[in-house]
């Protein structure tokens, strides 16, 4: 038999590890200074692109894409060319791999901030980034099958089944969800509205969490825990089961994002229903990775690699039990836009992704630097109060959820809401948050000590960029299934099937439930009352997802007499026609804003905006003073009705090209009314005597950003009649 030699690439591993790290201290230390602003929420005041709702999103795509990212790339590109005996596929196309991943993070690194977003969650990044996204994508699949197409191994590995279905899932979800209309270079609007975009949106945002954050990772789990272990996998048929259960049920679970939201109920109930059917083979995974460790529990109890790696299985058990819990109504109904999700989402990525990468890393960089770790006690250290750290951010998000669900639905005797001012369930769960701060900066803490064991490893020991290797060539078999083969093992050697097998597989779920959601009009039924936005709405529209306001606020008032008491009447499907992107929401920092207009005053809302504290005593919202200050750009308005009119909005060719006069005036009426205000009056003219008798130049308020905000905002819930009642929408967080 011949016996050929080749070499590993170590050199792309390197540097992926090297970026997991760096990005991932990064991304975390955006999220330790995001958890302080609700202790402070003025720590940034005056600075735009470091306001809290431009720093989220930046936050969860360095995390999930940079840190995460860099880390999958890393496990896969170590673990498939030595389970398939074969050099990567093309070094072009793993250095393009690189380098493109990495610009594409930085664009959003600087794209995010500035307010470049399309508010869409785990995809707020704008359609150039979305183009590169794809693009990099495909260079990562090309070289992965390449890869396999030229193995020497003649089976493929179920980590390697893992990869394939993360290679392929991933790309179909980003293409659809990312369809959008380009109105600029940095500028777009989804193709969906309403509920449509809400459907696939959470199809999406669901899965990424399922084929970017756990998919891949069980991959790595399946190579990483028998190899630190040095025993192998537990059961070989469970594997196969775990596999296709897995990625056949998973794709359905995303309506439970969405549950007693305006989306179909015949939607929801499948969500709930494939939901609860993950516990199965979410469970069957967990089991054949800590049962792998069976008889190696007095090595686990010494080495650090398998303590990060024990834990991490366990947090993604009880992520994923908990996951099918909250899919059920009556538990969603009580953790839905509190902070439990918090604890729940932060359980999967501190536990599961972040152990599991720190575990990896533990045991990859000694073995590529032919040298031994630094130091095992400083590992153990970083594992414990890692451990802790975890412990301390979930727990008190946990007490912080329940005590706001409890709150918000509490009631009197006679019929009105305990706790009708929405912060003072805020001020009620301040301690919490004092904690979860303490808890990530105990996580970042053992990160900084992993860095430091880290960089003196590497600097103690001497890379092997091409590391020798040799290898039986793989001889060429029957097509056929051999007699006694099963048609697993059959498949096994087959990755063209297999991969079309996988896509067929992720691809049913999301049919049954998007088609017939964007083309049976009877799945959305119309309200006549609705009409589009105005052209100075549109654009006040644009500054709120802008400003990231939907990270704190949803637009989904739920049919729950709490909530119809607190907020007015429920959301009908038929009012979200012509959003473009939805803006439901996921988390209620502060109040509902669905039914927001005409409830307070156009000069309440500047004030609020300028200096929250002053309007709201107690209020952890940030100032937004640029809103104020700054002269608003209209210039792009009518290329943005005629992108809306393309996506269906009725907007006119009178209504285009009046566009200017209809801002002008809305702005205007805006401004005198926010004249009957004796201190604005006296505050804005003395501003304005003031900049002209220096010379400067003088922005008329109805020409600031805050007049289209507030244009905006005063027009939520006002297209249906509201319910009436005694209770006001509370003044803020």
């Amino acid at each position: 038999m011949e016996v050929q030699q080749f070499s590993y690439d170590n050199q792309i591993v390197k540097k992926f590890i090297y970026a997991t790290l760096f990005w991932g201290i990064i991304g975390m230390l955006v999220g330790l200074l995001l958890a302080f602003m609700f202790l402070f929420p003025n720590v940034t005041d005056g600075i735009s692109w470091l306001s809290f709702g431009r720093l989220r999103p930046l936050h969860t795509n360095a995390v999930i894409f940079a840190f995460v990212g860099n880390a999958i790339f890393a496990g896969v590109y170590y673990s498939t060319q030595r389970l398939l005996k074969a050099r990567m596929f093309s070094d072009f196309l793993s250095k393009l791999n690189f380098w493109g991943w990495q610009a594409i993070i930085v664009a959003a690194a600087i794209t995010l901030p500035l307010g470049y977003t399309t508010s869409k969650e785990y995809a707020e990044l704008e359609w150039p980034i979305d183009l590169a996204i794809a693009v990099i994508w495909v260079a990562f699949g090309w070289n992965l099958i390449g890869t396999m197409i030229k193995r020497r191994q003649r089976h493929l590995y179920v980590a390697i089944w893992f990869y394939l279905a993360t290679f392929v899932t991933v790309a179909v979800l980003h293409i659809f969800n990312s369809l959008e209309l380009p109105i600029s270079a940095l500028k777009s609007y989804s193709v969906y509205a309403g509920v449509q975009d809400a459907l696939v949106q959470w199809w999406y945002g669901h899965n990424a969490v399922a084929f970017f954050l756990t998919t891949p990772f069980l991959g790595l789990m399946y190579y990483f825990v028998p190899k630190a272990a040095n025993r192998p996998v537990y059961s070989y048929r469970l594997s196969i089961v775990h596999f296709w259960s897995l990625i056949f049920i998973y794709i359905w679970a995303g309506p439970h994002h969405l549950l007693y939201s305006s989306l179909p109920d015949w939607a929801q109930n499948l969500g709930v229903a494939f939901s609860v059917m993950l516990i199965a083979p979410s469970w069957g995974g967990m089991i054949n990775g800590l049962l792998t460790l069976r008889g190696a529990w007095d090595k686990v109890r010494t080495d650090p690699t398998l303590k990060f790696m024990v834990v991490a299985i366990t947090g993604y058990g009880m992520a994923t039990f908990e996951g099918p819990m909250l899919s059920l109504k009556n538990v969603n109904a009580i953790a839905h836009f509190s902070d439990w999700i918090i604890a729940h989402v932060h359980v999967g990525a501190l536990a599961w992704n972040g152990f599991l990468t720190f575990g990896m890393i533990y045991w990859l960089v000694p073995k590529m630097f032919k040298t031994r770790l630094h130091s095992t006690p400083m590992a153990n250290f970083h594992f414990w109060i890692g451990t802790l750290g975890i412990i301390l951010y979930a727990l008190p998000m946990y007490v912080a959820g329940f005590t706001q669900a409890l709150m918000w639905k509490d009631f009197n005797p006679d019929g009105s809401l305990v706790y009708g001012n929405f912060l003072e369930t805020v001020n009620e769960i301040m301690p919490m948050y004092w904690m979860r701060a303490i808890g990530g900066s105990l996580y970042i803490v053992g990160f900084i000590v992993m860095l430091y064991n880290i960089v003196v490893t590497v600097r103690s020991g001497s890379a092997v960029t091409d590391e020798q290797a040799e290898a039986p060539a793989l001889t060429r078999v029957s097509s056929k299934r051999t007699l006694g083969e099963t048609y697993h093992t059959w498949l096994e050697r087959k990755p063209i099937q297999l991969t079309i097998l996988a896509t067929v597989a992720i691809l049913i779920g999301g049919v049954i439930q998007i088609v017939p959601t964007i083309l049976v009009k009877s799945n959305i039924p119309t309200i006549t009352s609705v009409k589009p936005y105005t052209p100075l709405e549109l654009e006040g529209r644009d500054l709120y997802i802008r400003e990231g306001c939907v990270g704190c606020h949803s637009q989904m008032v739920r049919p729950f007499r709490s909530e119809v008491e607190r907020y007015g009447e429920y959301a009908k499907a038929g009012e979200f026609v012509y959003d473009h992107p939805f803006l439901w929401g996921s988390k209620r920092t502060g109040p509902d804003l669905l039914r927001v207009g005409g409830k307070y005053s156009d000069s309440w809302h500047l004030n609020h905006m300028y200096d929250p504290q002053s309007m709201s005593a107690g209020s952890i919202m940030p100032a937004y003073q640029w809103l104020v200050r700054d002269k608003h750009d209209r210039s792009a308005t009518q290329d943005k009705m005629r992108a809306m009119v393309s996506l269906g909005v009725p907007y006119s060719e009178e209504d285009i090209d009046n566009a200017g006069l209809s801002m002008e005036e809305q702005a205007a009426q805006i401004e005198k009314n926010l004249y009957t205000d004796p201190d604005f009056a006296k505050a804005y003219e003395e501003d304005k005597a003031r900049a002209l008798s220096n010379g400067q130049e003088f922005v008329e308020m109805k020409d600031r950003e805050i007049i289209a905000l507030i244009a905006y905002l005063q027009r939520l819930g006002t297209d249906i009649k509201v319910k009436e009642t005694d209770q006001l929408l509370s003044e803020n967080k």
